[in-house]
């Protein structure tokens, strides 16, 4: 192919924003993008602009064209071998297309005529989720506005087990329908998880608050506690245990195909409001012989 006269007038790189250590990737998108902002027929099209991105893809977009542009740049109009009269060159007819899809199809060898198919666009929507169904997994249906006819559509939604709060899940090609035989694009589920009245969750993990006794803190004991699958396990206090002190309990979190968390059980040292008269006497004879006391602050040595 011959040097065309326009090569040392134009810079095609920066015609399409790109650098000249580009991708044919990254050419390619660039050229899309500005040739559906620019095109005639769309909303606040040029077709100047229009003509000059495509006359910069048409030479950007094809390896051999494009090794030729950049030697015949980087050597200069003094470098020899005259310039092609302008047959050889890229003209855009207008006529010859219907529209942007007619471009593209000649553009990348296709040769088909008709409307640009387009891909649909995103939403995004959000659900409500109880507590056990967003750690368990639910199957579940959103209602969506249809893009265009304002009407209204129903999308089926499996949770998967182990969501949390604030998530957002992909549902791909369940998005608004696209134009013309582009695909759909995708939806997005924000998940909505409702506190449970026993259990919190951090993560992966369950959180579970158990009240405790004074005795039960102090002498140490063992005491049964609830889990999320309706079952108990039983938790070895040590003597001395603070009220706040947490234990961990292996695999009895959530669990999803991943991982397994734990349940994270904290004490809480509950004090009574009402006393027994035997309970009263015990407490203060302990309150005589105690000598031990948390406002005391530990002796300064030396």
């Amino acid at each position: 192919m011959a040097v065309q006269r326009e090569w040392f007038e134009k810079d095609y790189y920066a015609v399409l924003g790109v650098s000249s250590a580009a991708s044919s990737k990254e050419i390619t998108k660039a050229y899309r993008k500005l040739a559906r902002a620019h095109h005639p027929d769309a909303k606040g099209g040029d077709e100047e602009r229009f003509k000059e991105v495509s006359a910069a893809y048409d030479v950007l977009g094809d390896h051999s064209k494009r090794g030729e542009y950049d030697e015949a740049r980087r050597v200069g109009p003094s470098g020899g071998g005259g310039f092609a009269s302008g047959s050889d060159g890229f003209n855009v007819h207008f006529e010859d297309f219907d529209d942007l899809g007619g471009m593209f199809g000649n553009l990348f060898g296709r040769g088909q005529r008709g409307p640009v198919s387009m891909r649909g666009v995103d939403q995004e929507t959000r659900i409500h989720l109880g507590f056990r169904d967003a750690i368990d997994g639910v199957m579940t249906t959103v209602s969506l506005g249809r893009v265009g006819d304002g009407g209204q559509r129903q999308v089926k939604v499996r949770i998967p087990a182990g969501v949390d709060n604030g998530q957002r899940i992909r549902l791909a090609g369940k998005g608004g329908a696209g134009r013309n035989g582009g695909p759909a694009g995708d939806l997005y589920v924000v998940v909505e998880v409702a506190p449970d009245a026993m259990f919190g969750r951090k993560g992966q993990h369950l959180t579970l608050v158990i009240p405790v006794t004074f005795p039960e803190a102090a002498l140490g004991s063992e005491i049964k506690i609830p889990t999320y699958d309706h079952s108990t396990v039983t938790l070895k206090i040590p003597p001395g245990t603070k009220s706040g002190t947490t234990f961990r309990v292996k695999g009895r979190g959530v669990v999803t195909q991943k991982m397994t968390g734990d349940l994270l059980v904290t004490l809480e040292i509950a004090v009574p409001t009402e006393l027994s008269p035997k309970e009263r006497e015990a407490l203060e004879a302990l309150s005589e012989v105690t000598d031990w006391s948390p406002r005391n602050k530990p002796q300064e040595e030396g």
